[in-house]
């Protein structure tokens, strides 16, 4: 049941309505419900929807099916759920106040009792009989000058802080996948450029050899050649291990064995969300401080310490109650010596009202006036933390929007460059040091590129869990 409700989760923040930033213009970050969303987005764990997932085949695994998989086996996530069920029943505790409580008793007993008078013999009596009892007893809270009030209202506050922690977490568990996807996808794109390196090295090996062996190169050229070739190996095998082990974080993340092979599909940027972004931090600012989730849950939290100092200050008011009880007893043997029934009923107003506990109210309102303020100085500090983040963010999103269009242009004059060297060596009007050095460039250019390009992607997702906004529908 737990399973069927992440999936469903995930379902909504993918294919709900797209709650589209304010912001004239803002385009980029991925669509998304809003955290708030997700709390009306149902009651508990249900649904129809499972999380048997089958173990990944030969067919690339997309960021949606990362996700998916991640909300299902993180227990991040089970224990936001079973934190939200805990206050959900702190709740009913709190409603249950309201009603009346109703208790039974019973009692069944073989005495035997016996009397005698040392003075006066004649007047010894013998009891030799079953003693029984059976009650009921009502107790009905009528007025408590408002101590459920704030029980109730704390549980409340307590329940939506509950939830908007369910909603953070399900974002941080969003994000660190979002993070493991990429960074193993980043990984595998440099493995493949370690190749293409290695390849283009073993070439200009080659070429130096054969130029070597017909006399039209010297053994420097040669051993410079063959020295770039070995470093271009080694580099791909350092390439290969860093694959290896970021494909195991990614499998340990959607709750699988660091051992299983996993495949991801290359990564291909068709300039998607790049063109005519502009953003205004303020309005991102206040979105982030409507939506975000780790604010909601502060504001809740703040709100159920206040009710908590109402629930102190109602301790030592008076309190009303009906009460009411039904008794039947058959010869009980603390009160008769002879067999008796008696049958007793009540039904009265009972007025409670505190006179002295050795001041332990006084301290308890000192104590919850206290925690007002630590929670009060939370929920400021989470709405200073929280557009910190927004500013970063949006900061990483435009840097990286230009990092990657200078990559991009870095990468293709890196590769004319290798193709002109390489032409001019094989012509003989072209040194091995400027060939050496245009490989070089070339690989520095492919690792720059593919960094950036991930660094923006991941930037995205970034600037949305900031605005407590998180989606997959660009990243599909």
């Amino acid at each position: 049941m737990i399973r069927a409700a992440l999936l469903c989760l995930a379902s909504a923040l993918i294919a709900g309505a797209p709650a589209r930033a304010a912001t004239a213009g803002l385009a980029t970050p991925p669509d998304t419900l809003a955290a708030g969303g997700l709390r009306g987005s149902g009651d508990g764990p249900q649904g129809a929807a499972t999380c048997a997932f089958a173990t990944p085949g030969k067919a690339p695994l997309s960021l949606l099916d990362a996700v998916q998989r991640a909300l299902c086996h993180d227990p991040r996530t089970r224990k936001a759920w079973a934190y939200i069920a805990a206050q959900r029943g702190a709740l009913g505790v709190s409603r249950a106040a309201y009603l009346p409580t109703l208790s039974a008793s019973g009692s069944i007993a073989r005495i035997h009792q016996h009397v005698s008078y040392t003075d006066l013999p004649g007047y010894e009596s013998t009891l030799d009989t079953r003693s029984t009892q059976v009650g009921l007893t009502l107790d009905w809270v009528l007025y408590d000058f408002g101590l459920r009030a704030a029980h109730l209202e704390q549980s409340r506050q307590l329940l939506n802080a509950a939830n908007a922690s369910r909603d953070a977490t399900l974002q941080s568990v969003f994000l660190d996948t979002v993070h493991a996807y990429y960074d193993a996808q980043t990984d595998l794109t440099l493995r493949d450029a370690a190749r293409e390196t290695e390849r283009i090295a073993h070439e200009s090996f080659d070429i130096a050899q054969a130029k070597f062996a017909a006399g039209a190169a010297t053994l420097a050229d040669k051993l410079q050649a063959q020295t770039a070739y070995s470093q271009a190996t080694l580099k791909r095998i350092q390439a290969e291990s860093r694959l290896r082990s970021a494909i195991g974080t990614l499998a340990l993340a959607l709750g699988l064995d660091p051992a299983t092979p996993v495949r991801l599909p290359a990564a291909v940027d068709h300039g998607k969300h790049r063109s005519d972004y502009r953003s205004a931090v303020d309005s991102l600012v206040r979105q982030a401080l409507a939506h975000n989730p780790e604010i909601a849950q502060a504001e809740a939290q703040l709100k159920a310490a206040r009710a908590e100092a109402d629930v102190a200050r109602s301790q030592d008011r008076p309190r009303l109650s009906l009460t009411a009880s039904l008794d039947r007893s058959d010869t009980p043997i603390d009160e008769v010596t002879t067999r008796q029934i008696i049958n007793n009923r009540s039904v009265g107003l009972q007025l409670t009202i505190p006179i002295f506990d050795g001041f332990s109210r006084r301290h308890q309102v000192y104590e919850a006036d206290a925690q007002v303020r630590v929670k009060q100085a939370e929920l400021d500090d989470a709405r200073k933390s929280v557009a910190q983040q927004v500013w970063k963010s949006d900061e990483a999103f435009t840097s990286g929007l230009q990092a990657v269009a200078t990559a991009e242009s870095l990468l293709a004059s890196a590769r004319q460059s290798v193709r002109v060297a390489l032409g001019r060596y094989k012509a003989g009007v072209g040194s091995l040091l400027e060939l050496l050095r245009a490989q070089s460039d070339l690989a520095d250019a492919q690792q720059q590129r593919i960094q950036a390009l991930a660094g923006w992607k991941t930037a995205r997702f970034e600037l949305a869990a900031s605005l407590g906004k998180l989606g997959l529908q660009d990243a599909q």
